[in-house]
């Protein structure tokens, strides 16, 4: 896991800068050196202005046979590569049936031995992984970049004039001193919206993020080609027609459970110490769980928990680390130590981002990477297999209310809305803690204004935007919607659209970035086995029955993980990894606040209207009438802003 930057520069109009290729690909590596805390490497070749950059962190061949960037051994093409390729050796084996030698064992020593074998198309296409890759071709002078099927690992990129410029992260353009990025003010209003920017914009006008399952090529006259190798909406229109078809349970349990064990045991080989993060969930205990079944010692596991109750889950992850027998840690944090690092989420995240369970995935990674360089994870089980609230929500609601007429269903919204968030959560304070529903008021409130809207897509968008009307803070600026292009085609059946939406949208831009530069702040690898593309296609081929039954979410992975845990302990409600927003803003973080939403601070800036904001935070201090998701989504902005732009 590492690190990458790079630029290609052939600009003739403007005049050059006097630090070469190598040094101006240096200091973007280096601002990137958390990534890759063990070696920084340049490659460059300035007649044909290339450089590239590579920040390592060391886990497979730790030797300096693994250092990047990397040449082929023909010496046609160089490689500085992010991510891990978990059938390396498979396709090695494959390559030295062809001939090859190899130097050391590393899987970057493999894939780029792979482009002089099969070239980079068919190459790409034989990987299982997470990577983000910029590979130079000596022969064609063509530059092309690669990003992984899901979006597991970041690569962002920008052309201008000439000049051709990409990284890992949007901080290594910073390094470039004739760099400028203007903020795209659509992308502010999402960022406010959805609590990211979702692909391929990003915070700055003219710079993207390659979308997941692409690549992209510069050649050598300036022209810039995009290919999608792997498509999402091929997999899902695919397996829903194929899930049409009657399907054997026992079949469908054993195929996926043996799919899971092989996606697991890929991620457990390291050179370095390995864990995994354990919440107690569904996921991370199925990925424990099947860890553990496959190691011959204690896996490391970890886990943080709070002093407030409703967001603690330590307590049922040291239950179920107990059950499977794991070398469990867990961590008990005060809200000191988490409000401690609010100030450095915009470094830690250079692209405004608000999706706040980013404390807690950063202080978990933290605790692990004291004791291991690995750990695995369980994320992408929710997109997959139904797992979010919002889906038992969608159906329920739209149930109760899709047959009414549009006028009435806004007058039940408006009634809805009217009692304050905190109003519906105190209605459900008598009950006991583990009945509560957590966040109660501010689901309410989104299903009011669910409610509200014409159709099934209006809904899903509804339940998807933070607060009432983010574009009131803009000044007159127009939010994009979520980009729903290319989902599946499955008639009435609205859920496995809006899996389709998740996956495409906010499982790469939220919850992966979340995990990326959370772990990755601290160098440490996270691995996400049930986002192995194979399991993907599997778990689209799926009747919906497999996955919501009995009102319940991911039916089919419990059946396997009922094999390794017992039933009775994994049943209970869902709880989200979140911090308590509403007491932390209105109490310890107030200052911090209203220093970031100053009259003084808003009255200069060109995308946000002062008067509006100060009115929502009003409402949120005062009032109780703002939800806090959105008035946290405002503060990362404005701190970002801060902290990047002055």
């Amino acid at each position: 896991m590492c690190g990458i930057a790079g630029l290609v520069d052939r600009r003739v109009s403007i005049a050059q800068p006097a630090a070469t290729l190598a040094e101006q690909a240096a200091r973007m590596a280096a601002t990137l050196t958390h990534r890759g805390p063990d070696a920084q490497g340049i490659w460059s070749d300035e007649p044909a202005r290339i450089a590239l950059g590579h920040r390592r962190l060391s886990i497979i061949d730790l030797s300096p046979e693994g250092q990047q960037p990397m040449q082929s051994h023909s010496g046609r093409y160089v490689i500085a590569y992010n991510g891990e390729v978990y059938n390396f050796q498979d396709l090695r084996r494959e390559l030295e049936a062809c001939g090859h030698g190899f130097r050391g064992h590393s899987d970057t020593e493999v894939i780029v031995q792979g482009f002089d074998e099969w070239g980079i198309t068919a190459t790409t296409n034989r990987l299982i992984g997470m990577f983000a890759i910029a590979v130079w071709d000596r022969a064609e002078q063509s530059l092309t970049l690669i990003r992984d099927r899901l979006g597991i690992k970041p690569l962002y990129w920008g052309y201008h004039a000439g000049r051709m410029i990409f990284a890992s992260e949007l901080k290594a353009f910073h390094a470039l001193s004739d760099w400028q990025g203007e903020t795209d003010p659509q992308a502010a209003g999402q960022m406010l919206a959805y609590s990211y920017v979702p692909a391929p914009a990003t915070i700055y006008r003219d710079h993207y993020k390659l979308l997941p399952g692409h690549s992209l090529r510069l050649d050598r006259d300036g022209t810039i080609s995009q290919h999608c190798y792997w498509s999402l909406s091929e997999v899902a229109q695919q397996g829903w027609d194929k899930a049409q078809q009657p399907c054997e349970t026992a079949t469908a349990i054993d195929t996926l459970e043996a799919l899971l064990k092989d996606a697991v045991k890929r991620r457990m080989v390291a050179d370095v110490p390995l864990g995994a993060f354990l919440s107690g969930g569904i996921d991370s205990t199925l990925v424990t769980a099947l860890m553990q079944a496959q190691s011959d010692r204690p896996v490391r596991t970890f886990t943080i928990g709070f002093s407030e109750d409703r967001f603690n889950e330590a307590n049922h992850a040291e239950t179920v680390a107990r059950i499977l027998g794991t070398d469990h840690l867990s961590e008990y944090l005060s809200s000191a130590d988490a409000l401690a690092l609010v100030p450095k989420l915009p470094e830690l995240y250079d692209e405004p981002f608000g999706d706040s369970s980013q404390l807690p995935t950063h202080l978990v990674s933290l605790i692990t990477r004291r004791h291991v360089t690995v750990a695995l994870s369980g994320d992408g089980g929710d997109e997959l297999f139904a797992g979010y609230n919002r889906y038992l929500w969608f159906s329920k609601i739209w149930r109760c209310f899709g047959w009414l007429p549009l006028s009435v269903r806004r007058l039940l919204g408006g009634a809805f809305g009217a009692l304050p968030a905190t109003g519906w959560d105190l209605l459900q304070s008598p009950l006991a803690a583990n009945r509560r529903i957590p966040q109660l008021g501010d689901k309410v409130h989104k299903m009011a204004a669910a409610i509200a809207q014409p159709g099934p897509a209006a809904l899903y968008e509804r339940l998807l935007r933070q607060g009432d009307s983010p574009e009131r803070l803009l000044r007159d600026i127009a939010i994009p919607s979520l980009p729903m292009t290319g989902a599946p085609d499955t008639g009435k059946a609205f859920i496995p659209q809006m899996q389709y939406g998740d996956m495409n949208a906010y499982l790469p831009d939220d919850i992966l970035t979340k995990v990326d530069r959370a772990s990755m702040g601290v160098g440490l690898e996270a691995r996400v086995p049930l986002l192995d593309h194979r399991v993907v296609e599997f778990a689209w081929s799926l009747p919906m029955d497999y996955k919501l039954r009995g009102g319940q979410g991911k039916w089919i992975l419990r059946q396997i993980l009922y094999k390794y845990v017992p039933k009775e302990i994994m049943e209970r409600p869902k709880a989200g990894f979140g911090i308590p927003l509403q007491s932390w803003l209105s109490g310890p973080l107030r200052d911090w606040a209203e220093a970031l939403l100053a009259p003084e601070l808003l009255a200069r800036d060109e995308i946000l209207n002062p008067t509006a904001v100060r009115a929502a935070w009003d409402g949120f201090i005062n009032h109780n009438s703002e939800s806090p998701y959105l008035i946290w989504n405002l503060l990362m902005y404005q701190a970002w802003k801060a902290h990047w732009h002055g």
